[in-house]
């Protein structure tokens, strides 16, 4: 900490958040005072994240052209087969690989539906990913009710538009003789207009309640249909049926492939291969974490920004699973004493989130990927009172993410996330947080699809889980567990799924400079997290990391 006591001097004080435990007792009541005269420089990022890829003209469309010629499901003379109002979300996957030959017969052509549930995730079955490389052959369609026709370009898309996969995500433990766990998730390179549907919530019971009317959408012959939910026992008798994991409907076979499964206005189930439906609350984990992957190097693994210390100079480090990868200049930041990652707006650009050390002032920095260029923009609110900012994801349970900050007094606050970059009017959840010298989080640690809190209480540096609900308000966490005491380390950070393996992990510095990665297990229990790997050495050159 720096402090002028010079009159009329600016105070200055920095605050790396998250913070070095050893200084936070002297920063917890502290808060920002603005004062006249001209502000420290607005740092702008440096460095360009890859942008969108660039094909040749009518690539897709001669993708979707080739799978319509080739699949047989479903029937291109289907038309108008959904209705705008009615599920504008749902989505087209269409996939050809003609091997590089002129030969017919050994190309790899077919069709899968799919359901939008953010601007650049597409929801749909294991099945049709699995073994398939959809970045290098295969197409999205969205925003039309009818399928399309051949065409000029390749295909006639009748309004609707193609969009690249640029990766792709199944369960890991997805069974192809049983079609457990067939469940998916495609990441688009760039943003849809097709409005998202929401998924549904790991709490809820009254939609796989026995009685409950499904709808199921596609876009061949099934169309749309009603199929009411039953009692597991009912299926009990179909082969490979597993309770908890699907959902019994009684009618198999109807369902196109990764079609989605509706009730009211969420989907709960993906239609696995032979009609049957994955119940989606038991995947809220790994589907959300897809969800909520984005990051500066766009690939399914969170990066680190850090500030050397000597001369404020920032870097991101792209993460290579265990290890960080050599750091990427971004630019002076030495007007910050905070830097947090999060897209707001769910474009699969990460935003950069910062706080100014000298006045308190937010701003956020976003890319703009067609002007080639960041945006920075400061965020009205009292910033300057906060002794903690954290930037966790969808805290609220809207799937737009939120951010939190704790006051002077300890009581912490929702600033839930409109979507675009702004938030709603605060929420009060309550006091006490100040008891931590750490307050961290990004993504879901306890498995439930959820985003959670990770502190460490300041006077015996325990460590504790405290597990989103998804609700806004006093009750948006449950009570506190302990899962650990933990090592005297000066520092801890949460930027999400380092090792890309869909659940959240922790970050930890060392005295003696060396960063830990904690690979999160996702039980919220003392094996929360597993056993410890070096990240990276010489950590300590570095006094802001987000």
């Amino acid at each position: 900490m720096e402090k002028s006591t010079s009159e009329g001097r600016r105070r200055r004080t920095r605050i790396a958040l998250p913070v070095a435990a050893a200084a936070v007792a002297a920063v917890a009541a502290v808060v920002f005072t603005r004062v006249a005269g001209a502000a420290p420089a607005v740092p702008e990022p440096t460095l360009t994240p890859p942008g969108y890829t660039t094909l040749a003209s009518g690539e897709l469309e001669r993708r979707v052209a080739g799978a319509l010629d080739a699949a047989p499901s479903p029937s291109p003379s289907a038309r108008s087969t959904t209705t705008g109002s009615t599920a504008p979300w749902l989505a087209q996957l269409w996939y050809h690989d003609d091997r590089g030959t002129a030969a017919r017969t050994d190309d790899v052509s077919f069709f899968c539906t799919g359901t939008v549930v953010a601007p650049t995730k597409i929801l749909t079955a294991a099945h049709c990913v699995k073994g398939y490389n959809w970045y290098a052959y295969g197409a999205v369609v969205t925003g039309t009710t009818d399928l399309p026709t051949p065409g000029t370009r390749g295909a006639d898309l009748h309004g609707g538009t193609a969009s690249l996969p640029l990766r792709q995500f199944y369960d890991p433990a997805y069974n192809a003789d049983t079609f457990d766990n067939d469940i998916a998730v495609l990441t688009l390179d760039a943003p849809v207009r097709a409005t998202p549907i929401r998924l549904t919530t790991a709490t809820d019971t009254a939609a796989y309640a026995p009685g409950t009317a499904a709808r199921t959408f596609g876009w061949g012959h099934t169309r749309t249909a009603t199929l009411p939910i039953r009692p597991d026992a009912d299926c009990a008798r179909q082969q490979d049926f597993v309770p908890g994991h699907m959902v019994c409907t009684g009618d198999t076979g109807r369902a196109e492939p990764g079609a989605p499964l509706v009730v009211g206005d969420r989907v709960v189930g993906v239609a696995a291969a032979d009609g049957r439906f994955l119940e989606v609350r038991h995947y809220l984990g790994p589907v959300r974490a897809r969800i909520d992957d984005s990051n500066f190097s766009r690939d399914h693994r969170a990066d680190v920004f850090v500030r050397r210390s000597e001369d404020d100079m920032g870097y991101f480090k792209a993460s290579k699973g265990s290890t960080l990868d050599n750091r990427d200049e971004a630019g002076n930041w030495g007007a910050a004493e905070l830097v947090l990652q999060t897209d707001l707006d769910r474009d699969g650009f990460e935003d950069l989130l910062w706080r100014r050390a000298d006045d308190g002032a937010v701003f956020l920095a976003h890319y703009a990927p067609s002007a080639k260029t960041w945006r920075t923009t400061e965020l009205p609110g009292d910033w300057a009172s906060r002794t903690r900012l954290v930037a966790p994801g969808d805290v609220t349970g809207d799937d737009l993410p939120d951010l939190l900050s704790v006051d002077s007094a300890g009581v912490l606050w929702i600033h839930p996330g409109n979507g675009d970059g702004t938030f709603a009017a605060q929420v009060k959840v309550g006091p006490g947080w100040n008891r931590y010298d750490s307050v961290v989080g990004h993504g879901d640690f306890s498995g439930d699809g959820k985003a959670d809190l990770i502190t460490r209480s300041e006077d015996d540096h325990h460590l504790y889980l405290h597990p989103g609900t998804g609700t806004a308000g006093p009750d948006a966490f449950a009570p506190r567990i302990e899962v650990r005491t933990w090592p005297d380390y000066d520092l801890l950070d949460a930027v999400g799924d380092v090792n890309g393996d869909s659940r959240a992990d922790l970050l930890a510095r060392d005295h003696g400079g060396t960063l830990w990665l904690y690979k999160g297990t996702g039980k919220a229990s003392p094996e929360i997290f597993a056993t410890r790997v070096p990240a990276a050495p010489d950590f300590d050159q570095y006094d802001l990391l987000g």
